[in-house]
């Protein structure tokens, strides 16, 4: 969905000096907390986590291992966190929003509690596969919706185009216009492009990610 999110979060990665990240605090914590999923490296500014590397086999006993993280995530602080879902492809996605709610405190426990299950099970509870086939067609239909009723500046998606599972894509600070959100343009934009907008989500659910591959 062609959201803003709250201040201090993620707007879009990489589109320019004007995006909002995540404390730097928190990325070094979550940087910790395992190695990047197996289809991509991580992302320069999550630091991996080295040693992870140390040997698990496929199938049903990583799903089992990407249980278990999750099932650490939810009893130190983060009771929400949904399993990753693991393609027969061997790509991971993950619960990034509940990751990105949580608040340093929590952070901390989770990395001190959980740092040796999440690397076995090589989940970065942080990063995201390239956006998928499905995901990045619906994007695309969306935002060359939102550019016909009042947001010209709204990039067409691509598979490295960040996003987040269960919310779609996110918009930069260069496509959000004067005004943010609240603005006519804007909520003229959300209102014409609402069908297109839900289906771009629900091809970001876990569920729908699920699928590919």
């Amino acid at each position: 969905m062609r959201h803003i999110p709250p201040p201090g979060r993620r707007l879009r990665a990489g589109a320019g000096p004007a995006v909002v990240t995540l404390p730097a605090l928190t990325l070094a914590a979550l940087g910790l907390l395992g190695a990047g999923c197996s289809s991509s490296a991580s992302p320069a500014a999550v630091p991996s986590l080295s040693s992870a590397g140390g040997g698990h086999s496929a199938g049903g006993n990583r799903a089992a291992e990407l249980h278990a993280a999750a099932q650490c995530i939810r009893q130190h602080g983060v009771p929400g966190y949904a399993d990753p879902v693991l393609t027969p492809s061997g790509a991971v996605y993950s619960d990034r929003r509940s990751i990105q709610d949580a608040s340093q405190s929590v952070l901390g426990a989770v990395q001190a509690a959980c740092g040796s299950v999440l690397a076995r099970a090589q989940l970065n509870p942080m990063h995201e596969p390239p956006a998928p086939p499905q995901l990045v067609q619906a994007g695309v239909r969306a935002a060359q919706c939102m550019r016909a009723h009042g947001l010209p500046d709204d990039a067409d998606p691509t598979a490295n185009t960040p996003y987040t599972p269960g919310h779609g894509f996110g918009l930069s600070a260069r496509e959000v216009p004067a005004g943010g959100k609240l603005s006519h343009s804007f909520q003229q934009a959300i209102r014409a492009c609402q069908r297109l907008d839900a289906a771009e989500i629900r091809a970001s659910t876990l569920a729908s990610l699920g699928q590919d591959g």
